[in-house]
């Protein structure tokens, strides 16, 4: 790609986690591609679901973010001394091209309840980067903000939400409630589906349908490319569209018929799961062409490789890269081959280790960059010989810094 038409600049350019599930300390930035690397169980998953915290919370609450994950026990990591609260903080790109900035504490002041302790949101403008809007939420009183604020707040829900309809924090609401993160399901997609008229496909793909029509009457060329890819994925496949079946309905697949000359049609309940689920995976990531600068920011999946051949890995590979141009997309992968498209730097892996019941999150190590950089050897080749850790010194250099908010706050 050139640099014309290359990725977009990260939506999210840095993530950093205090005591998240089991995340003690996290800093880590982003790319426009990010591939999380490392064995079962070292806490990729627990990632991108603090992302996913984020959307569930201002989407709809904290107390259903929490209550989805089972509850603020099984949220708050869990070591001696049960940490008495969480922190996340979150550095963006903007759509506008303003830089955002959100960041929030949330405590636990007796077992099983919650309250936020600190939030604090800042937006700095691009053409006027003196220019702030911000505010500073402590104790459940608002300490400071750049105008008037009259907004109620409440202790058991992040301040955001309540001022989403302020026009200059609109954008930093607009883009968090729009990430999208999926674990797709083929029994979901083949179901039969209710018409859903929502912007983002869901987690489990239940209205992947609706999304595809939308996608085919306002990002026709987005699901031209869909379909593209599908056919190097699944060799066959001519098409795809959606298919009413009395007040619901499904996708409905153009395939070659060994014998006959025009494609036959079958429905998704007739598919096989991999097919399924590469469908999935490409309309997440396409789906960022439904509007300008792109709908949704950022597009997180779990082991997008997950049923597909080996072979087709590459096609997929190529369907992220070049989805970057609309939609920053973070992966979860097992898989050497989708880390061997020539394109997949070592600024696109991060390492994900656990080392005691914790996780460690961080860039490779330098031997491992050393000899990607030398083309002693592949990103796949050295996942293949598990070679593919976190630098330690790099780690712990990165999460020194005490607080996760401000030093100082604008006025």
């Amino acid at each position: 790609m050139s640099e014309a038409n290359g990725p977009r600049p990260p939506f999210l350019k840095r993530l950093r986690l205090k005591d998240y599930k089991s995340i003690a300390k996290c800093d880590i930035a982003l790319s426009p591609f990010t591939a999380l690397v490392g064995p079962n169980g070292a806490g990729k998953s627990n990632l991108i679901d603090s992302l996913r915290f984020v959307t569930d919370s201002l989407r709809n609450s904290l107390e259903f973010a929490l209550r989805e994950r089972g509850g603020i026990g099984e949220v708050r990591r869990r070591s001696k001394g049960h940490p008495r609260y969480f922190v996340f903080s979150l550095e963006m790109n903007l759509p506008s091209g303003n830089r955002g900035f959100l960041a929030f504490q949330v405590g636990v002041p007796r077992p099983g309840a919650f309250n936020v302790m600190r939030e604090f949101c800042q937006i700095t403008e691009r053409e006027a980067p003196f220019s702030k809007h911000f505010y500073d939420v402590r104790g459940g009183k608002l300490q400071a903000a750049s105008r008037d604020l009259t907004s109620a707040i409440e202790p058991d829900r992040l301040y955001l939400q309540a001022v989403s309809g302020v026009p200059e924090f609109r954008p930093i609401y607009d883009a968090l409630t729009h990430m999208g993160f999926y674990n797709l399901n083929p029994e979901r997609i083949r179901d039969l589906q209710e018409p859903d008229p929502a912007e983002v496909l869901s987690r489990d793909g239940r209205n992947l349908a609706s999304i595809l029509k939308r996608l085919e009457g306002q990002a026709p060329e987005a699901k031209k490319r869909i379909e593209e890819y599908l056919e190097v994925v699944v060799p066959g496949v001519r098409g795809v569209g959606l298919k009413a079946l009395g007040p619901k309905e499904t996708v409905e697949f153009r395939q070659v018929v060994p014998g006959d000359d025009y494609p036959w049609h079958f429905l998704a309940a007739n598919m096989s799961d991999g097919t399924l689920r590469a469908l999935g995976v490409l309309v997440a990531l396409f789906q960022g062409a439904f509007e300008r600068g792109g709908r949704v920011p950022l597009v997180g999946v779990e082991e997008p490789e997950v049923a597909l051949h080996p072979a087709a890995t590459n096609a997929l590979a190529g369907a992220i890269l070049e989805a970057t141009m609309r939609t920053q997309v973070l992966v979860t992968s097992h898989s050497p081959d989708l880390l061997d498209n020539p394109r997949v730097t070592s600024d696109n892996i991060l390492a994900v280790v656990s080392e005691n019941g914790e996780t460690v999150i961080g860039q490779i190590d330098e031997a491992a960059r050393e000899s990607l950089k030398k083309q002693l050897y592949t990103p796949g080749e050295l996942l293949r010989i598990q070679q593919i850790e976190p630098d330690r010194r790099l780690f712990l250099q990165s999460v020194r810094q005490r607080t996760l908010f401000p030093r100082e706050i604008p006025v």
